[in-house]
């Protein structure tokens, strides 16, 4: 049973850009897991940051299958400063994967150089790529009390692995998209997310010395 498909596209809101991945060229996102892991609200929050907080062009489709919980879901966005003459995914710059399911499935998608983020705990069967593995689920359950936030936990640490979007726009909009009464859970988790990419580069760049 084929998937339900949306389309949305944020024009740039204003003029205060800053250099996104690739200074600005087409950037392409896949935010993928399994249906109940809040991948098209972190869409919708990555578009809010890089459309409306950043003044980006983004364009944002998502798909999901039959099942609310349990089923594929994903969420993709294609980023530029310029027009986006076509709105959907040509060849994924990240993807971030939840599941071993969405891994195996969506990796074909992926760039050469292409940025790899998966939950360490979920996902153990990698290909062969350069992968950026953090326990996403396990540290929103024992961080911040509850496994739902961890779609924004990977936002933070995708933020910070490929400067797409500021810390600030990304948590700006957290705060606006995230249902009443769950702001600062959420606030936390995608500052968690960015301090474990600023822990891995400092290991990074220890080892070198």
């Amino acid at each position: 049973m084929p998937g339900n498909h949306f389309s949305s596209t944020h024009k740039k809101a204003h003029r205060n850009k800053r250099p996104g991945a690739e200074d600005g060229a087409r950037f392409e996102i896949r935010l993928s897991g399994s249906g109940g892991q809040g991948m098209i609200f972190a869409g919708t929050v990555l578009a809010e940051a890089l459309g409306v907080e950043e003044g980006k062009n983004v364009c944002q489709t998502q798909s999901y299958g039959p099942e609310a919980r349990g089923g594929a879901s994903r969420s993709d966005l294609v980023v530029s400063q310029g027009e986006i003459y076509y709105p959907k995914p040509l060849k994924l710059d990240v993807l971030l994967a939840l599941t071993q399911l969405a891994c195996d499935t969506y990796y074909p998608a992926l760039k050469e150089e292409g940025i790899l983020v998966v939950d360490s705990g979920m996902v153990d069967q990698l290909p062969d790529h350069e992968v950026h593995g953090f326990p996403f689920t396990e540290l929103a359950r024992d961080k911040v009390g509850t496994p739902m936030v961890a779609n924004i936990m990977a936002l933070g640490a995708i933020a910070a692995l490929t400067n797409v979007v500021s810390k600030q726009a990304l948590l700006t909009a957290v705060q606006k998209r995230a249902p009443k009464g769950t702001e600062e859970r959420n606030l936390k988790a995608a500052d968690i997310g960015f301090e474990l990419v600023r822990k891995k580069k400092r290991a990074q760049e220890g080892k070198k010395v």
